[in-house]
């Protein structure tokens, strides 16, 4: 074990920084700095956690980019001792032959011998892990296509390496076949692994599809009229999301394919079915552990809280003053209100390639990327992947002391003040300036210079404020003027004249 462990120390330090950072990305380190911060990054991953999946994906990763110098590695180990026997005899060691007269043939064979040994050594180089089948000349091992990490899945073991999918023909629909088998070990541990939903384990075998391209890292990505067929079985393929805009034509969301439940302990048979327009794609099959988003935030309080210190020395180097600006930045307002659900924060979270102070709540942003995965940051829309996120440690201990505070103000020493109380002055300053304008009274004798309409109850014919007025009353002069006769006459006068029918003429029911 000491022997493979400084083996793999020394694969490491041999690395290039996309190797460095697909290994640390493999087991959920941070892949974010300079190469030497890596290398001992790696290093010490190495030292403290040397697993048989880590040694593994290190012999991968540099048989991928020494095939040469594994090969004769290869050969060497096949030449070394097995093991000592009992007494300390050696067994299944073969001492070299001693030269002879017939020198020409004991040449042959050494050299057929050695030919023997560098081609199974290639042959192991080239086989895919575990137990797959090497592909026929149709199909090329795309290694050095690099598939981008995922957050929410963590790679324990890497079943097929990025291959390319190479049409057989000029058919636009192609389907591309693939056998591979399970070992014991590997069902077991995805049988016993916990459950996340009914029938859904934590631990799945996933297919996943990217372009064809060496340039970077690869996101996941379809191709068109994409079919997965595990074992005379469909499987589910995420559909497209609806596009409300015009004209823009709706993307499916690319995801990896979970295909455990079609699996069996036997050999296993895969048929990708694809559209083969221009475009070059790879598939990859991953043994993976798929983490919620309450375990990723129990890693990041963990790993990425930035001390309040640190947060204050950012707070103060944005504000120092700079003798060639014309401007000089006195103070930074931050508010303490989440831009993703304006609530307060709870976790104030940002990204470390953010130029801004503002935060986001990181509990929210981890929720809303694991049903739809973005890694965008809301305030100034640049790309936050999970690696680069980080916890403001200070702002997370203001929300803690300031309960009633919806924004605060960053000054030049690295202190802060609410301004609350001059959210409050403002709005009482408002409020006295506000010109106050008298309410005028509907009732009231004095409106507009005009009397109200005199009320039949009034006392000498003038309304008072409260006056009620009768609107049933005939507006005719008559009546007025039989109205302003003596009291006597009103009694004397006649009942009202009736028409053609049997009802007064004032008194009109209405339906």
């Amino acid at each position: 074990m000491a022997a493979e462990l400084v083996e793999a120390m020394n694969m490491v330090k041999s690395f290039r920084v996309l190797d460095l950072q697909t290994l640390l990305s493999s087991v959920g380190r941070s892949k974010s700095g300079l190469k030497q911060d890596l290398v001992s990054r790696a290093l010490r991953l190495v030292q403290g956690e040397c697993s048989p999946e880590l040694l593994r994906e290190i012999r991968q990763l540099y048989e991928s980019r020494f095939p040469k110098k594994a090969a004769r590695a290869a050969v060497a180990a096949a030449a070394v001792p097995v093991g000592l026997g009992v007494g300390g005899s050696r067994t299944g060691y073969h001492s070299p032959p001693s030269p002879s007269p017939n020198s020409s043939s004991s040449s042959s064979s050494s050299s057929s011998s050695s030919s023997s040994l560098r081609s199974g050594a290639r042959s192991q180089v080239g086989s895919y892990l575990n137990g797959l089948d090497k592909p026929p000349q149709s199909r090329q091992a795309a290694g050095s296509v690099k598939l981008a990490s995922l957050p929410f899945y963590q790679t324990l073991e890497v079943l097929l390496p990025p291959t390319e999918l190479v049409p057989q023909n000029s058919e636009k629909l192609q389907d591309t076949p693939c056998v591979f088998e399970l070992s014991k070990a590997q069902v077991e541990r995805i049988r016993n692994s916990r459950e996340l939903d009914t029938g859904l384990k934590s631990i799945q075998v996933v297919l996943r599809l990217c372009y064809a391209d060496t340039s970077g890292v690869q996101e996941d990505q379809y191709p068109p009229n994409i079919a997965i067929k595990v074992n005379h079985s469909y499987c589910h393929v995420p559909g497209y999301y609806p596009s409300n805009k015009p004209g823009v034509e709706p993307r499916r969301p690319c995801r990896p394919i979970n295909i455990t439940s079609y699996l069996s302990t036997a050999t296993n048979r895969l048929v990708v079915t694809w559209g083969n327009y221009g475009k070059r794609y790879c598939v990859a099959l991953d043994l993976v552990q798929v983490l919620t988003s309450e375990e990723l935030f129990a890693m990041m309080k963990r790993f990425s809280v930035k001390s309040p210190e640190q947060c204050r020395e950012i707070i103060q180097d944005k504000l120092r003053y700079d003798p060639d600006s014309e401007i000089a930045t006195t103070g930074l307002r931050v508010s303490l209100m989440c831009p993703l659900v304006k609530m307060r924060l709870a976790v104030p979270c940002r990204a470390l390639t953010c130029a801004h102070l503002q935060c986001f709540d990181g509990v929210f942003f981890l929720q809303m990327n694991e049903k739809k995965p973005t890694w965008t940051c809301p305030v100034c829309d640049k790309p936050a992947s999970f690696e680069l996120l980080i916890i403001d440690g200070l702002l997370w201990e203001l929300l803690k002391e300031t309960e009633d505070v919806e924004e605060i103000e960053y000054l030049a020493d690295g202190s802060w003040r609410p301004i609350r109380e001059e959210k409050v002055r403002d709005r009482d300053r408002e409020r006295s300036n506000t010109p106050e304008y008298p309410v005028m009274q509907i009732g009231s004798p004095e409106v507009n210079g005009h009397s109200p309409a005199h009320s039949s109850g009034s006392q000498g014919g003038a309304g008072g404020p409260g006056a009620v007025v009768d609107l049933t009353q005939d507006s005719s002069t008559e009546e007025e003027e039989e109205s302003e006769g003596d009291s006597e006459e009103s009694d004397e006068r006649p009942a009202p004249k009736r028409g053609r029918y049997a009802y007064d003429k004032d008194l009109v029911t209405a339906y």
